[in-house]
């Protein structure tokens, strides 16, 4: 038989549990929002950088081309196949440029992996307080 008193008790156990669960959860939305934050701070950074990137090659490039084409002329080079031999080595530099900047922005590296991993450990633990 269950007496006013146990019921007391599992109320307040209940009312316990829920407050618990109310403040686990708020920790984990706090955790996700620095995480999100630390995410974001993170593509700021990868686009600055992919902008600075493109922005300072141009003038680097014109100045290298100008120099291979140069040598690649002094050497014995036709001028048209200089020039092309530059451009194609001004495009495999592009290339390299624009794959680092687009790594820094795979998904992959921006999950909040973290508030994932703690929620699933949240929903493990909320699932044994309920049983």
């Amino acid at each position: 038989m269950t007496t006013k008193t146990d019921l007391r008790t599992i109320s307040t156990l209940l009312g316990d549990a829920f407050s618990q669960f109310a403040k686990l959860f708020q920790n984990e939305v706090d955790l996700a929002k620095a995480e999100v934050s630390a995410k974001v701070q993170q593509i700021g950074v990868a686009v600055g950088l992919f902008a600075a990137g493109a922005i300072l090659v141009i003038p680097a490039i014109v100045m290298a081309l100008m120099a291979v084409s140069a040598a690649l002329i002094a050497s014995g080079w036709s001028q048209p196949m200089s020039y092309l031999m530059s451009a194609v080595g001004a495009g495999i530099l592009a290339a390299i440029l624009f794959l680092v900047g687009m790594s820094r922005l795979d998904a992959r590296n921006l999950a909040p992996r973290e508030t994932l991993s703690q929620l699933e450990k949240d929903k493990e633990t909320v699932k044994g307080m309920v049983r």
